[in-house]
């Protein structure tokens, strides 16, 4: 199987998109970056993405920590400053990764898909919802940062 450079090799990734939230008429455009380090002594990888929506001036961190890494699975943790932390499964074939997280004991469920368009480029779409009917969509792409 291939290896993914995105989430499995070390590096910064960037990002842009648009995000439609279930509140609102139109589509916003998003930017991130992902900062992946090499992983741990026991293999977790410990990544933080940044979001910056437009025309919010807050940054919006998400920390995730992937481990129990195998060829085709892995376990997930996402914690930020409104969920708290949720714990989810993913699994990675040959172009794809994704991931999912279902608590309903927190009225949270979502998913994240990476699919690989070139060597060092995804394209992605993720959905959340939560129990009060708040539903988030996202579609956009991730490339490598080349480094300067």
């Amino acid at each position: 199987m291939k290896n993914h450079t995105f989430i499995f090799q070390p590096g910064h990734w960037l990002g842009e998109g648009k995000i439609k939230l279930s509140m609102m008429d139109e589509s916003l455009s998003f930017y991130t970056r992902w900062k992946i380090p090499e992983s741990d002594k026991g293999g977790n990888l410990e990544c933080v993405q940044e979001i910056q929506v437009a025309g919010l001036s807050d940054l919006m961190l998400n920390e995730f920590v992937f481990s129990d890494i195998s060829s085709g699975n892995f376990n997930i943790e996402l914690e930020n400053q409104s969920l708290g932390r949720v714990i989810g499964s993913g699994i990675k074939s040959e172009e794809v990764i994704a991931w999912e997280f279902r608590m309903p004991e927190h009225g949270f469920e979502g998913f994240e898909f990476y699919e690989r368009t070139q060597e060092d480029e995804y394209v992605m779409h993720a959905e959340y919802a939560t129990n009060d009917d708040f539903r988030t969509v996202i579609h956009g792409r991730v490339w490598k940062q080349v480094s300067q």
